[in-house]
C-alpha cells in the first residue's frame, strides 16, 4: 500500500509526534476541540488513534477479553475495550514501533459525543485512572439541521472547557494564538479536503485505503502547520499523477463508496482484494468526517460549535442521505459498500434502511458485510471476500449490459 513517497514523511512526522510528546498533555476524542487545547497550550494525543493501532497491529484481541474481565461488555466500542484491555495489561503497541514504555499521562481529558456516548465511559475511566479532570461536550444528536440554538449550547460548553483548561495551564487564552491555530485547522481541511477529490478523476489516483493511513495528521496535528504542510506534499504528488492519468488501481473498472468505519486489521488485505477485482474504492464519509468546511477563524468558538456539531454521524437519517447522494454524485459512484461495525452502532448505517433508500434514490447497488474495527472475531474472511466479489461482478455485469445497449 505504500505507493507514494508522502508516506514515508508521514512516517517520520507520526514518530516526531509520539516521541515528542511532553507536559501539558491533554487527551481529546478525534473530532473534538483540539484547537481550543492547542491554543491553550497544551500538546494533545487521541486514544481513538491508539485504538485504531491496536486493530491495524492485530493485538486489540489479545486486550479485548481483559477488558470484558473488567465489566466492559462484548458488544460495545471495540476502541474502547481494546484501549482499556490493554492499559488494565500495561502494554501498548507504542513500546513496538516507537520505544514508548506507555500512553501519556493526562493533565486533562475532553471528549465530544458528537461521535457516541461510549467515548464518554472510556474517557471517564481513565480519568478515574489518572485522578484527572474530564471535561465532556455534548452536542444535541442525531440533527437533520444545526440551528443557533444548538450552536449557542455548544459554545457554553467550550467557554467552559476554556475556562477549566486556563485553570491547568495558570493562564487565560490567547485570541489570536486561537484566531491562528484556527486557520491552520482550516487550511489542513481544506487541503486534506482536495487530496480526496483527486479521486474524482478516473482512474483515481488515490483510495480509500490510502485515504486511512494518510488521515492520521489531520486528526493527531489539526491546527499545525505540520499537518498543512504534509497536506500540501500529498496534494502536489497526486495531483502529478492525475495529470499522468496513473490510477491507484490498475485498470480500474468500478468505483466504489465505502460507507462506515476501516477494518483496521485487514486494511491491507481488503485493498488488495478490490485492486484484484479493477476496483477502486474512491470515497468514504469516514475520511470525509475531516473536512471542516464551516471553520471560520474570525468566529472560531461559534465556526467550531457548528462544524463539529454538523458532522455525518451526528446528522439524522435524511442528512445522510442528502450527503451520500451528493459524493455518489460527485465520485461517479457504481455501488456502495457498507461495512457494518458490530462493535461501532453509531458508525454502521445500514440498520435503519439507508442502504435501500440510496438505491430508490440513485439506483446505485449496495451491499453489506459484517465486520467492526479491530475485533477480529466479529470477521470473516472467506464470507467477505465470496461476498464482496459478486458483488463486484454483479456491477461489472450491469455496466457492460447497459454499455451494450446504448452501442446498439
Amino acid at each position: 500500500m505504500a505507493r507514494l513517497k508522502s508516506q514515508q514523511t508521514l512516517k517520520s512526522i507520526l514518530h516526531d509526534y509520539f516521541t515528542g510528546m511532553k507536559s501539558p498533555i491533554a487527551w481529546c476524542t478525534s473530532a473534538g476541540p483540539v484547537e481550543i487545547l492547542r491554543a491553550l497550550g497544551f500538546e494533545v494525543y487521541f486514544p481513538e488513534n491508539h485504538g485504531a493501532l491496536l486493530g491495524a497491529s492485530r493485538t486489540a484481541e489479545k486486550y479485548i477479553p481483559r477488558a470484558h474481565q473488567a465489566g466492559y461488555d462484548s458488544e460495545i466500542c471495540s476502541y474502547l475495550t481494546a484501549d482499556i484491555g490493554a492499559w488494565l495489561m500495561k502494554e501498548t503497541p507504542l513500546t513496538h514501533v516507537y520505544g514508548i514504555k506507555s500512553i501519556p499521562t493526562p493533565d486533562l481529558i475532553v471528549y465530544n459525543t458528537n461521535q457516541c456516548r461510549e467515548v464518554s465511559e472510556w474517557f471517564n475511566f481513565f480519568g478515574r485512572e489518572y485522578d484527572c479532570p474530564v471535561v465532556g461536550i455534548y452536542p444535541p444528536r442525531y440533527l437533520e439541521k444545526v440551528s443557533q440554538a444548538d450552536v449557542e449550547n455548544v459554545v457554553a460548553q467550550l467557554k467552559n472547557l476554556i475556562s477549566i483548561g486556563e485553570k491547568i495551564i495558570g493562564k487565560p487564552l490567547e485570541n489570536e494564538k486561537l484566531t491562528e491555530i484556527m486557520m491552520l485547522s482550516f487550511e489542513g481541511s481544506s487541503l486534506w479536503k482536495k487530496v480526496l477529490e483527486t479521486s474524482i478523476h478516473s482512474p483515481a489516483p488515490l483510495t480509500y485505503f490510502d485515504g486511512c493511513i494518510l488521515m492520521a495528521p489531520i486528526v493527531v496535528l489539526r491546527g499545525t502547520k505540520i499537518c498543512v504542510d504534509f497536506y500540501s506534499e500529498v496534494l502536489a504528488e497526486l495531483e502529478d499523477l492525475v495529470v499522468k492519468n496513473e490510477g491507484a488501481v490498475q485498470g480500474e473498472k468500478v468505483r466504489i463508496y465505502w460507507e462506515g468505519m476501516p477494518v483496521w486489521g485487514r486494511l491491507r488485505s481488503l485493498a488488495e482484494l478490490f485492486a484484484q477485482n479493477h476496483t477502486a474504492v474512491v470515497v468514504s464519509t469516514y475520511c470525509n468526517s475531516w473536512i471542516f468546511d464551516a471553520f471560520d477563524p474570525q468566529k472560531p468558538l461559534e465556526s467550531m460549535a457548528y462544524a463539529y456539531t454538523q458532522i455525518f454521524i451526528n446528522r439524522g437519517e435524511n442528512s445522510k442521505l442528502k450527503m451520500i447522494k451528493k459524493l455518489i454524485e460527485l465520485f461517479k459512484v457504481d455501488g456502495v459498500v457498507f461495512h457494518d461495525s458490530k462493535t461501532c452502532f453509531n458508525n454502521a448505517n445500514n440498520r435503519f434502511g439507508l442502504p435501500k433508500r440510496i438505491t430508490d434514490a440513485t439506483g446505485i447497488d449496495t451491499i453489506s458485510f459484517d465486520g467492526d474495527l479491530v475485533d477480529l472475531r466479529f470477521f470473516s474472511d472467506g464470507q467477505t471476500r465470496t461476498k464482496l466479489e459478486t458483488f463486484i461482478e454483479q456491477i461489472k455485469y450491469k455496466k457492460q449490459a447497459k454499455y451494450s445497449l446504448s452501442h446498439d
